[in-house]
């Protein structure tokens, strides 16, 4: 009943308010007489009476306004009064609330921006029931704390465990759809049956795959996604049943994705597991699939890792050859997913964080500025009864008013910045099909936890700005600075214009040494030589008509035929193949052994990186021949099997005797026995930075000896590498017609060149270098700024001590020299400051070791150049000022006042 009645009591003086104070002042002005009528019956005359009781009773006016504090709902009426003012304070100074506002949009919009992409990539659950419970399960050897899981290995654990609700697989696969319509090569997925149900999703249209369905030779079915299911089917259901030709095989369409769906990349068509060919199926030791699974309810990853540790272990007794020397991991799928992104998207926001701050600082050095003109103002308010609290109260009202304006303008930066995230990003992905520099980047938007975060960090900036002139007021004597016009006052203000131009200037440094690092990672990249000839070449696919490759031998013939309409092209000066591209991360491990030594163990064998290779690919890459021969056309299935090794491999097993002749021998691989015929220059196929540790040895295989079991899978991944003094744009239309050739349903695809596979391979150096580099060059603006208008506002202020300055005898450039020398030292505080916070940090940049490369933390060329860069800013931000005060006039100074 009591919060019944105070809420009555909160409607009723919020709604009825004028007549409530009508009833408030005839009640005071009825008392009031009273107590005259009550001083009067004591003896005095009537205006001793009136005053008496005036006294007695404390001031109308302070009556009322005791009497509407302690009213229910007050704090509202008070906190409209504060808005409604300070919006006829902002309006009456619109310049000072343009630059205001778009200076904390600036800050606030780009805060948001990268939010956006935080929460989207790192806070944002992934997207399916429960998601804490899935997780990613994989094999670890002595190499790799993670690698993907062999066919038998999989269907055996996912028998067994019982720490999962679900287990299910999948591999990355692409698909040539024939028909219907117009050709056109698709992503997919080969999934495992209970794929969707262990993700928990549920399929708009159909069913998923059977366990009868999921096995080779079993039914041909396919899953399409929304986006094919509106494409090519105009999103009707009868499509349930239609047939879709891939590869050459019609494929029953049992099922559709609910739109929106993704998972690792995208994917249009899903296909079966178990119609993979026998070949990898049953090899137990061939490392290709990528499992999830579903906890039951109560297992933690803890446990489920235990369990499938010792699964491992029973199957390393049972099958030591493929399985000795193997462990389990068990991690959060979404940590697998997102990786070091995390880490490196935190960095940023705290970086662009910094910006709002230095955002902040300016917005506060105008804010004192400003409440030093209105000394006036206060002075009169406290006269009124106006006590500190309240005074503050309304500066923090106004402040908070300009920071939801600039929030509400840095929203839409945030929108538009957003907006260019896909384009911004690099096309090329890893092993898990996520962009390697921002994965899971189809979920940033501009949504609600966005907008709430924008709104708080308005409402804190606000508050957090706004407290400068509201303490700066706090234990301020008002009524001697309006004796002395308001400059005693500013004077208080000063030193905390000063704090903040340092605080700005050491923030911007930190940001720009960060730039200047990744700048030069990004150099020293450049200078990297990846161990061919980066220019010229253009690299895509081809899906092969399948009625030319349902043999081995065809295979090959079709193959053949293809290159040589390519070199037939104008402008080509070579083409040819191989299955693997440079710097992409892409090739695959396999044990081997040198001679008839072969290891105990396979898992624990030597590994090395396989490519194929036609005739003419180390001569279209540019790669040197360093010892023996390169391959001919004469190497074919026919003749005696034959490899070329790399210089790392060659130095490592080879340090004091010839190469040439060794043979060696390849673990799970029906290939023979091959020799050793040439030594090529190694190749950084891992990335440019390459660090030891991934320096791999390298080997070749001739194309054209790839054994039969082999060929339909090897030659589908196979890649065109042309090399062409031409323009892409320009070689590439005549390169189609010789592929149509054969058939006009072969679709051409994923063109590129080798700048843009380089220029990808360091994606996730160069786009924080870009994003940094942004936060660095809007601080440094921001910090230029604020410094220009605290000299600007100190000048303003000395204008009558520089007249009497000049008029007993100081030179103009002494004044310019004065002016320059105060914010020079401003600079130069900040500076120092800045240099050890940044040296602090940039430990902490240094456990981001994909981010630095060829550069160390403390680099000091970085640092002088930074330093350089912003006193000379420095001296730009107080030219102006200091020209100013070179003019001012002796005796117009000294008339000031």
């Amino acid at each position: 009943m009591r919060l019944l009645s105070r809420v009555k009591s909160f409607l009723r003086g919020f709604l009825h308010k004028q007549q409530i104070d009508a009833e408030l002042d005839d009640e005071i002005r009825s008392t009031l007489e009273l107590l005259t009528e009550q001083k009067i019956s004591e003896g005095m005359n009537s205006k001793e009476a009136r005053r008496a009781a005036g006294i007695e009773l404390g001031g109308v006016e302070q009556v009322k306004e005791r009497v509407r504090a302690a009213r229910a709902g007050a704090w509202l009426e008070s906190l409209l009064q504060d808005v409604r003012f300070g919006l006829r304070m902002l309006r009456k100074n619109p310049g000072f609330t343009a630059v205001v506002v778009i200076t904390l949009a600036l800050g606030i919009g780009a805060n948001t921006a990268l939010f956006s992409v935080v929460q989207g990539v790192v806070l944002a659950p992934l997207p399916y029931p429960e998601p804490d419970r899935l997780v990613a399960v994989g094999e670890s050897n002595p190499r790799f704390p993670l690698v993907a899981v062999s066919y038998p290995n999989f269907r055996d654990k996912q028998r067994i465990a019982r720490s999962f609700e679900q287990m299910a697989a999948f591999g990355r696969q692409g698909y040539n759809l024939t028909g219907p319509g117009t050709p056109e090569h698709l992503d997919g997925k080969e999934i495992s049956s209970g794929f969707f149900s262990t993700l928990g999703v549920k399929l708009t249209l159909g069913r998923g795959f059977s366990p009868a369905e999921d096995v080779h030779g079993g039914a041909p079915v396919v899953i399409i996604s929304d986006r094919l299911f509106r494409n090519r089917f105009d999103g009707q259901p009868e499509a349930l049943g239609k047939s879709l030709t891939l590869d050459g095989v019609a494929y029953t369409i049992i099922g559709v994705t609910p739109p929106g769906f993704h998972f690792e990349g995208d994917a249009d068509v899903y296909t079966p597991l178990g119609e993979a060919a026998p070949l990898i199926l049953n090899i137990r030791a061939s490392h290709w699939l990528f499992p999830i699974g579903r906890l039951r309810p109560g297992v933690s990853v803890l446990q489920a890792q235990a369990e499938m540790s010792a699964i491992q272990k029973d199957l390393d007794q049972i099958y030591p050859d493929a399985d000795r020397d193997l462990g389990m991991a068990v991690v959060p799928l979404k940590q697998q997913i997102v990786g070091n992104a995390g880490g490196t998207l935190l960095l940023l926001l705290g970086a662009v964080g910094l910006v709002l701050l230095i955002a902040c600082a300016n917005v506060a050095n105008l804010l004192l500025a400003r409440s030093a003109a209105r000394t006036h103002e206060f002075a009169v308010r406290s006269a009124l009864g106006a006590n500190r609290t309240r005074i503050a109260r309304q500066l923090i009202t106004e402040s908070v008013l300009l920071s939801l304006a600039g929030g509400a303008l840095g929203v839409l930066i945030a929108f538009w910045g957003v907006s260019r995230v896909p384009g911004f990003l690099p096309g090329r992905e890893n092993i898990w099909g996520a962009s390697r520099f921002l994965p899971r980047s189809e979920n940033i938007a501009v949504n609600l936890p966005v907008l709430l975060f924008a709104f708080s960090a308005s409402i804190a900036v606000g508050i957090l700005f706004g407290l400068a002139p509201a303490l700066k007021n706090w234990n301020v004597d008002l009524q001697p600075a309006l004796k002395e016009g308001g400059h005693g006052f500013a004077s208080g203000h000063h030193r905390a214009q000063r704090v903040f131009v340092i605080a700005q200037m050491a923030s911007t440094l930190m940001l720009l040494v960060g730039a200047g690092l990744l700048f030069r990672t990004l150099r020293s990249l450049w200078e990297v030589n990846p161990g061919f000839d980066t220019h010229h070449v253009i690299t895509f696919r081809v899906g092969v008509s399948p009625s030319l490759t349902n043999t081995a031998s065809r295979t090959r013939i079709a193959y053949q035929q293809l290159i040589e309409r390519i070199r037939g092209v104008p402008g080509v000066q070579a083409a040819d193949f191989t299955d693997v591209m440079p710097l992409t991360r892409q090739g695959g491990t396999m044990p081997f052994w040198i001679g008839s030594q072969k290891p105990a163990s396979l898992q624990a064998a030597p590994r090395l990186v396989t490519f194929l290779a036609g005739p003419d690919y180390f001569q279209t890459m540019g790669i040197p021949l360093l010892r023996g021969r390169l391959f001919t056309s004469e190497d074919t299935i026919t003749s005696p099997h034959v490899v070329v090794i790399d210089s790392v491999f060659a130095h490592l097993y080879f340090p004091n005797s010839n190469p040439l002749g060794q043979t060696i021998t390849f673990g799970f691989s029906p290939t023979p026995p091959c020799q050793i015929v040439g030594v090529v220059g190694h190749v950084k196929d891992w990335g440019l930075q390459d660090p030891a540790a991934n320096v791999r040895n390298q080997l070749y295989f001739p194309l054209y000896q790839d054994p039969d079991p082999w060929v339909a899978d090897n030659y589908a991944d196979l890649r065109v590498i042309v090399r062409t003094p031409l323009d892409p744009a320009t070689v590439m239309p005549a390169i189609k017609p010789a592929v149509y050739e054969a058939g006009s349903e072969q679709p051409v695809y994923d063109v590129q060149t080798m700048q843009q596979i380089v220029s990808a391979s360091m994606s996730s150096q160069r786009y924080p270098m870009i994003l940094l580099g942004v936060f660095a060059g809007l601080a440094l603006l921001l910090a230029s700024v604020g410094l220009y208008g605290v000299i600007s506002y100190s000048v303003a202020q000395r204008v009558r001590e520089i007249g009497i300055r000049m008029a007993l005898g100081a030179e103009r450039w002494d004044v310019f020299r004065m002016v320059i020398g105060h914010g020079l030292r401003l600079a130069l505080v900040g500076l120092e400051m800045g240099a050890v916070a940044a040296l602090i940090l940039t430990r902490i940049v240094s456990s981001f070791s994909h981010l630095l490369y060829g550069v160390g933390t403390n680099d000091p060329l970085t640092f002088v150049v930074v330093s350089v860069v912003l006193t000379v800013v420095a001296v730009l931000a107080c030219y102006i000022p200091a020209r100013r005060a070179m003019r001012v006039d002796p005796m117009v100074a000294l008339r000031y006042e």
